[in-house]
């Protein structure tokens, strides 16, 4: 640092430059530095200060922000996961306290795990009950979920549960399911051996069990934007557990950002931010239920055909499109058949778009997905320059 003096001296007695000048513009590159990183570490210390289990996070850095921007926010853990209802405009804190309770009355239709529930019962049925009679909404999402089986040969299977229950991706010491736990589960799981019939759901073996939990939260979703649309709501974003579905656009008319998740990183670390208009946004990936054991991930995605994670260079594939029961069901299908299959299944999708990262962060976009994409990780990293915008945006995983 003498040094460097030392020759601003020298300079300034040659009559090269000012020295007063130049140590003006020295300082304030200095100060402008320093609120950059007074900014970020605003932003590390609420990352950290965000619940671990929390899957997106919310901020709002808009420099024309003001009082009447704030939403209606509500956040609660229900479907095993944490869900957020935030009303832009439109409805009350009545219309949002009723939301809240419209999402988990679902828990007693869906859950696979709660004895009360539906699809519970539906699969500790009688043994050689081979017809059951279920509720409309039930029957409607097992059926939606047997198509995905179908288009994906049974790369996306809905009777995975002797499967996943043999996994315990919430254990404080996690361990592996034997081998012969898996062989004895895996003859147990057959998408063919399920069909709907109007009301009644049909099976051909007393061990099959039924899993939702790829399609549910997204129809729930979906089921919970046309409540708020009936109150009135005209603008509001639905996250449940990372399964962002948009109503309509911000209240000044422009579209929300959708930050998808870096996986493995911080919450509030993106690789691509999009544009969403009255659309979802749903990812399935490798990071969110998962433990290591020995250096290994294993995560929750189970292939039907050898009862282990999928292992396929895929760490997490996102999905746009206005249905959020279609990008739930298809973020797991799509993740299920790797990045060649996935890609031609959502081109053949209209208005249906796919980003799949790689283990290196690289990402493969679906036909026209460039489109909503208005921000990769190196634009993110070329922002921070003298001044730092942050836009508000959500982060997905």
């Amino acid at each position: 640092m003498a040094k460097f003096a030392d020759q601003i001296n020298d300079l300034a007695k040659n009559g090269k430059f000012s020295r007063s000048i130049f140590l003006k513009q020295f300082n304030k590159n200095i100060i402008a530095v320093v609120i950059v990183l007074f900014v970020l570490l605003i932003i590390a210390i609420l990352g950290k200060r965000t619940n671990p289990k929390s899957i997106a996070n919310n901020f709002d850095f808009s420099i024309d922000k003001n009082k009447n921007d704030e939403p209606l926010t509500d956040t609660t853990f229900a479907l095993d996961t944490f869900i957020t209802v935030s009303i832009y405009n439109g409805g009350d804190e009545n219309v949002l306290k009723e939301s809240m309770q419209f999402i988990r009355n679902y828990e007693s239709i869906f859950s696979a795990t709660s004895e009360s529930a539906e699809l519970y019962k539906l699969n500790h049925r009688e043994k050689g009950t081979m017809s059951v009679e279920v509720s409309d909404e039930l029957a409607y999402l097992i059926d939606k979920a047997l198509y995905y089986s179908k288009i994906s040969n049974g790369a996306f299977d809905i009777t995975t549960e002797p499967l996943k229950e043999l996994w315990d991706f919430n254990a404080e010491e996690p361990v592996l399911p034997s081998e012969e736990s898996i062989k004895e589960a895996l003859p147990k799981v057959d998408y063919t051996r399920v069909s709907v019939d109007g009301n009644t759901v049909k099976f051909t073996s007393d061990d099959t069990r039924i899993d939702l939990g790829s399609i549910a939260k997204g129809y729930i979703a979906d089921k919970t934007k046309e409540y708020l649309l009936s109150k009135g709501v005209d603008s509001a974003i639905i996250n449940l557990g990372g399964n962002v579905l948009c109503v309509g656009k911000k209240p000044n008319g422009d579209n929300f950002t959708i930050g998808l998740q870096k996986p493995y990183a911080d919450k509030n670390e993106t690789v691509a931010l999009l544009t969403v208009d009255d659309e979802s946004v749903v990812s399935s990936g490798v990071y969110e239920r998962h433990f290591v054991i020995d250096g290994k991930n294993y995560h929750h995605i189970l292939d039907p055909k050898t009862g282990y994670p999928y292992d396929n260079g895929l760490v997490e594939v996102s999905i746009l499109t206005k249905s959020s029961t279609e990008a739930d069901a298809l973020s797991t299908t799509c993740f299920s058949l790797g990045v060649e299959e996935g890609v031609k299944l959502l081109d053949s999708i209209p208005d249906t778009y796919g980003y799949f990262i790689l283990s290196d962060y690289s990402i493969v976009y679906s036909e026209g997905a460039k489109r909503a994409t208005c921000a990769t990780i190196n634009f993110c990293k070329d922002i921070i320059n003298l001044t730092l915008i942050v836009k508000e945006y959500i982060v997905v995983s």
